[in-house]
């Protein structure tokens, strides 16, 4: 008989993934289609990062590595968040994994027992839920939008709180909006952290050097909450390494303690290689990651300006990551070829198969009246995206 696990059927397909397969699929019937829909940067993996890992073969790193990673990646982690955040931490802190996702993935089954609550801000990651379920807890989802540059309140968290939170999920710069909290915003919510004791803060930093409003900022840094903080990072954004699967979690000694005891049993260390050629990354002065930023700040700039020429298209201006999150019912209940747009969903199938451009609708993100479009490609595709975009939206009724 075929059945799969509760656990399994309870999960939702991720719909970036999906978005991508399908675009993929019209790709390979011959259609040309621009995919907007993937979270990855368009740039190669710098020279002398694949140096290192060509290194590390030649010099036989072909061998079991250790659960939590080798050492010199677990001091340059510290280095990096020395350097880089003005945070303190020890080797026994850092734990590497087979991406950001595994890096949150592990934490979350480790701190989060069954029935316990993650408060979530939506938009929000498509994992994050998704995660939630698998550790048995229960997502409490927070909405935001447009008007609040879709940022949490701290009153709004405050009326989330109950005695079953466990944690605060937050991502900044964010998937899928790019908005950043900035220093003072952060304050105000660790300030409301710290009145509940068992109440963590995983907080999301991957896209942290991509961020155009200047230094980045850490709720990590606020003492008052610094032992409760996980810190998920990883090499994938702002290194362009997304194949590597190389990301980390920074936290306090316990939680480090279980997650090393998980990964021990789940995957064992993350690839030897992969984890020399990531060294590289986190010891270097960041120069190739600046070229990357001024790329995706002028593409955001291009998209953000075309897309608000569009009748029915209503952004902000992301202040970091490489997507932007129009809101678009004026478009729902309008009509064509004989059907009618209810929804995102349908919106995004409708510029896919007739603008033959990939998007994911905001239902993936918590906000179902949005589209998430990644800037991750090149000027010129963006610039034909838009304009195929405004010429669709032109036959609808």
């Amino acid at each position: 008989m075929e059945k799969v696990s509760a656990r399994i059927a309870a999960l939702e397909e991720s719909q970036t993934i999906a978005m991508s397969q399908k675009s993929r699929e019209l790709a390979c019937q011959g259609i040309d289609v621009i995919n907007l829909s993937v979270g990855e940067p368009d740039f190669f993996t710098p020279d002398f990062i694949k140096e290192a890992a060509k290194k590390a073969i030649d010099e036989n790193y072909s061998f079991y590595t250790p659960v939590a990673g080798y050492k010199d990646l677990l001091e340059a982690i510290c280095g990096k968040l020395k350097r880089e955040n003005n945070l303190s931490f020890t080797p026994d802190q850092i734990v590497v994994s087979g991406g950001a996702k595994h890096s949150l993935a592990n934490v979350l089954l480790c701190v989060v027992d069954k029935g316990d609550e993650v408060i979530v801000p939506a938009p929000y990651w498509v994992s994050y839920v998704e995660l939630v379920k698998l550790a048995e807890g229960k997502s409490v989802v927070i909405e935001t939008g447009l008007e609040s540059d879709f940022k949490i309140t701290p009153k709004q968290l405050e009326a989330a709180i109950t005695p079953k939170s466990r944690v605060l999920m937050l991502c900044s710069p964010s998937n899928p909006t790019g908005s950043i909290y900035t220093h003072d915003e952060l304050k105000a919510i660790a300030d409301i952290v710290s009145k509940h004791p068992n109440l963590l803060v995983i907080s999301d930093e991957i896209y942290e050097h991509i961020n155009f409003t200047g230094k980045h900022e850490s709720i990590a840094q606020f003492d008052n909450i610094r032992e409760r903080v996980i810190i998920i990072n990883g090499v994938s954004k702002g290194y362009a390494m997304t194949g590597w699967r190389i990301g980390f979690s920074a936290s306090a000694k316990w939680i480090a303690k279980a997650s090393i005891k998980l990964q021990g049993q789940q995957t064992s260390g993350v690839c030897s290689i992969a984890q020399k050629a990531a060294t590289a990354a986190f010891n270097s002065n960041g120069e190739t990651t600046k070229v990357m930023r001024e790329a995706f700040l002028r593409r955001r700039n291009l998209i953000v300006e075309a897309i608000s020429k569009i009748k029915g298209f209503r952004t902000n201006m992301p202040g970091g990551a490489f997507y932007i999150f129009p809101e678009i019912s004026y478009f729902f209940g309008k009509q064509y070829n004989g059907g009618t747009l209810k929804n995102a969903d349908d919106f995004a199938m409708f510029l896919l198969n007739v603008a033959h451009v990939a998007v994911v609708p905001g239902s993936a993100f918590g906000a179902p009246n949005y589209l998430r479009l990644s800037y991750a490609t090149s000027d010129e595709k963006l610039k034909d995206a838009i304009e195929r975009i405004a010429k669709a939206v032109e036959l609808l009724k």
